[in-house]
């Protein structure tokens, strides 16, 4: 069995991750609201599309950097790009289906919980696709009850962040929220990584794919940065109920007696 280690950086990586989690979650979050305020169908869209993109790419983002620490003693580790990249595309499409459930479901209450089913399978997905990239010089095997229990993790975290969405609208709110999101999210990866072992095979030869700095970190820092001028234009925007008390702040005052 091969040495397995989940923070080669330290608190660095783990610390990064559960920020962008957090990050996601919150930018997810408030272009949720934004949908749900939203007096056009085409608005609507734009928001819930928004919000699909800032909550898969902040979990694929948090799952790689978490990555980005892990070592295994014996053999060097490789990423098939396909695959990490099929990963990252589930982990949107699910969010945006789960988004989008949300947002044009007539019953909330069934809508939130069969979108999150659906979402927590897709995340939990999402993390096994990942893990299935990885390339290293031996077998990589799982615990069944840690995985079933990443993938209960995943749809109550889904679950919860849906009903967040309905429920929440303050700004305050909303960063609770998305901390109490990350650090389920977080949760749920560093426990899917707890049922992993490996089974080292020396080998001299070269391992396909490519290196975490070859192809994960660039990626990574590309869809942060994404997230990054995504969220400072959620920020610039104001949400429905400003606007309203814009206009309202906005129209003239009639005087008393005034005919």
């Amino acid at each position: 069995m091969g040495h397995l280690d989940h923070a080669a950086y330290g608190w660095l990586t783990p610390v990064l991750s559960y920020a962008m989690a957090c990050f996601g979650a919150a930018l997810g979050l408030r272009c949720t609201v934004q949908a749900l305020a939203a007096l056009t169908a085409r608005s609507r869209r734009n928001w819930l599309l928004a919000a699909a993109s800032a909550i898969g790419t902040g979990i694929w983002t948090m799952h790689f950097i978490a990555m980005l620490g892990f070592t295994v003693g014996g053999t060097e580790i490789r990423y098939d790009i396909p695959r990490t990249v099929l990963s990252l595309l589930v982990a949107m499409a699910v969010a945006g289906a789960g988004a989008f459930a949300l947002g044009y479901g007539r019953a909330r209450g069934p809508a939130m919980l069969v979108a999150g089913l659906a979402t927590g399978l897709g995340v939990a997905a999402m993390h096994y696709i990942g893990l299935s990239a990885v390339r290293l010089h031996g077998s990589i095997g799982y615990d069944l009850p840690a995985v079933a229990l990443s993938v209960l993790i995943a749809v109550a975290t889904a679950t919860a962040g849906l009903w967040t969405a309905l429920n929440v609208r303050s700004s305050l709110a909303v960063g609770l929220a998305s901390l109490v999101m990350g650090a389920a999210v977080t949760s749920m990866h560093y426990t899917g990584m707890a049922a992993v072992t490996v089974t080292v095979t020396p080998s001299p030869e070269a391992l396909a794919g490519a290196t975490a700095s070859q192809f994960v970190f660039p990626l990574t820092v590309g869809l942060g940065a994404y997230l990054f001028l995504t969220s400072a234009f959620v920020a610039l925007t104001p949400t429905a109920a400003e606007r309203a008390a814009t206009v309202s702040a906005q129209r003239p005052t009639r005087a008393p007696g005034a005919v």
